[in-house]
């Protein structure tokens, strides 16, 4: 818990203390109760683990569903409207700005033949993903990558891109891995 904290201290220049963190941090309740979500639901306690990912919801804001894996680190700031689908996977020291969805593209579509099925994102390691971005499909976000505001990513991403717009496209390949508040960085001439 406490390299936990540490690590939303370094990413986040509005954070006090730990203290502060855990007390006003929507994202940091959303994490813990869906530690315990996930916890029931690979035990296939579905109800029980769904029921309490909807109480987080509930009380954060964010929606994650009980069968997302997570890894370490993981900071959602803000958190207002973030959704994580069941099947997405996320990395370590991860961090995602409110409204971002990790989502399906086709859940109406033979939503039967669909189950046990991966059909939302993979995160890996020390990725940011800006306010509002929408990341769905069963595609991979390569490490170190950078999503920017309201981009909108269907296609796997290389590690170390800069991606916005919509559709999503790379103005960076940037090799500096170090966390800049806010997905701050200079860009390379595209």
């Amino acid at each position: 818990m406490n390299d936990f904290l540490d690590s939303i201290l370094k990413r986040d220049p509005a954070a006090r203390n730990k203290l502060y963190i855990i007390l006003t941090y929507p994202g940091i309740k959303s994490v813990f109760f869906h530690f315990i979500a996930h916890y029931l639901w690979i035990s296939k306690l579905y109800l029980l683990a769904k029921i309490l990912s909807q109480f987080s919801r509930f009380l954060t804001g964010i929606e994650i569903h009980p069968g997302a894996k997570i890894g370490r680190n993981l900071f959602i700031d803000h958190g207002n409207g973030v959704v994580v689908g069941e099947t997405a996977e996320i990395g370590n020291d991860v961090t995602i700005y409110h409204g971002v969805t990790l989502g399906g593209i086709s859940p109406s579509e033979n939503s039967h033949e669909q189950v046990n099925v991966k059909r939302h994102p993979t995160i890996m390691n020390n990725v940011i993903i800006g306010s509002s971005a929408q990341v769905l499909g069963p595609i991979t976000v390569g490490k170190c990558a950078r999503i920017g505001a309201n981009t909108v990513v269907l296609k796997d991403v290389p590690e170390h891109a800069t991606m916005v717009g919509n559709p999503a496209k790379n103005i960076s390949t940037n090799h500096d891995s170090s966390f800049k508040a806010y997905g701050v960085r200079d860009y390379d001439d595209k």
